[in-house]
């Protein structure tokens, strides 16, 4: 009887822990803390930094991204439409664009706020070369969770930010945000239980920091594959049924990468984000989207709010969620403008398409030929694959041009335009 109740037991706890904890941030920020003691009280001082260097202005940001997929299954290869799909997410969700805002109930509006946060996937990559800003990693891991994560041990997760450990090293995580996406289910005899959808790390750097905070955790952003985009073709199953997919365990992990804490502070209702506008909690969502929730008493401009189910950094379901508060938006711009600055200024991986060439490629999607116009004379045009391999190379000097990828197959590609002087990207489908 032993031998059948405890395996049984293991496999409740595992799926409680992935019902509860959809988000690992606070448990990594613990884990490094372990690693290196002082480390969850830096990250508090680096959050009060932010919060004093708030920047309510209207600038508009953009944060180049690196996208890694590191797969052991076809399954887990997710095409190149889903990753786009959930960069379209992130720009929808971070400059207030996505159509579910809607849904945000009227009480919240005077405190709704847009991040103007724009994310593009990498053009260049660290060598000056042109990327897709997606790489492709197999691995014979079946999967970096395990049994040690349940205890708070993070270091098989953070394996798949290391190619000696099967995953993929970050590019300079200065100049870019790395997103690994993974499986982190943990395996009990042949049952893959997801037990974290994402975390992320908080911005590190700061004078203020302990040395080797970097030993244990790596910048950015790790996500589960089932989690990624609102097209993924593999079900999310926590082990309480499947559950809906927007995209917006993306949008959650990023809003850490970008200072911001959990809505119910991780704790009752004595405990905070940080955050002004954001209505006290006593506890997270639980997949849910439960409007009548008033677990707090606060006094937000006088209002007792209730509890932000809309909220992007609750475990609400993702259906429910639509919206950060002005204060949230605050703080990200403090960071960026605080520990993240050399992210967003004066980095060439960030330079926007229209800043270097003004051009068009169409029809996109195509069957095969497609016209390239550009508005001065280019020199010459080429195709690279989604693995970042150049397939068609021509050069001329016009401002028109036919190109046939007739003879490659369907998928996502690059075409960069060159005028001798500066290049610039754009990504075509072909049918």
């Amino acid at each position: 009887m032993k031998h059948i109740l405890l395996p049984v037991l293991a496999l409740l706890s595992i799926s409680a822990y992935a019902q509860h904890e959809r988000c690992g941030t606070p448990q990594a920020i613990q884990y490094q803390d372990q690693l290196t003691p002082g480390y969850a009280k830096s990250v508090l001082e680096t959050f009060k930094a932010a919060k004093a260097n708030q920047n309510k202005s209207n600038h508009e940001y953009t944060i180049p991204v690196v996208v890694h997929v590191v797969y052991n299954t076809p399954a887990q290869n997710l095409p190149d439409s889903v990753v786009l799909n959930q960069i379209e997410v992130l720009n929808e969700d971070y400059n207030r664009e996505n159509a579910d805002t809607v849904n945000l109930r009227s009480e919240f509006l005077p405190i709704a706020g847009d991040p103007k946060i724009r994310f593009v996937l990498a053009q260049i990559d660290e060598n000056g070369q042109p990327t897709t800003g997606i790489t492709r990693t197999s691995t014979t891991t079946t999967s970096f969770g395990s049994l040690a994560l349940l205890g708070g041990d993070f270091s098989d997760l953070e394996m798949v930010k290391s190619t000696a450990g099967g995953g993929h090293d970050p590019w300079d995580q200065s100049r870019y945000l790395n997103i690994w996406i993974c499986n982190m289910a943990i395996d009990f005899f042949g049952t893959q239980v997801p037990a974290v959808l994402g975390y992320a790390t908080p911005p590190p750097g700061l004078p203020n920091w302990p040395g080797g905070t970097t030993n244990g955790l790596s910048d950015g952003v790790v996500l589960q594959f089932q989690a990624v985009g609102r097209n993924n073709p593999n079900p999310l199953d926590t082990g309480g049924g499947t559950i809906d997919v927007e995209g917006r365990t993306g949008t959650h992990e990023v809003g850490h990468y970008l200072g911001l804490r959990h809505i119910w502070g991780d704790g009752d209702c004595t405990e905070e984000d940080g955050v002004d506008d954001t209505p006290n909690a006593d506890s997270e969502s639980q997949q849910d989207c439960d409007p009548t929730k008033n677990t707090c008493t606060d006094n937000i401009n006088g209002v007792d709010l209730p509890d932000m189910i809309e909220n992007y950094m609750d475990y609400s379901a993702e259906t429910c969620q639509n919206s950060f508060t002005q204060g949230q938006v605050d703080l990200m711009h403090g960071v960026l403008d605080g520990p993240r600055f050399d992210l967003v200024n004066g980095n060439p991986a960030a330079i926007a398409e229209k800043e270097i060439i003004t051009w068009e490629v169409y029809p996109n999607p195509t069957d095969g030929l497609v016209q390239v116009k550009s508005d001065e004379i280019v020199t010459a045009i080429e195709v690279f694959n989604p693995q970042g391999e150049r397939i068609f190379i021509t050069t001329l000097n016009a401002q028109n041009e036919t190109v046939d990828l007739s003879n490659f197959a369907s998928g996502v590609y690059i075409v960069r335009i060159s005028n001798g002087a500066a290049f610039a990207h754009k990504r075509i489908v072909l049918q």
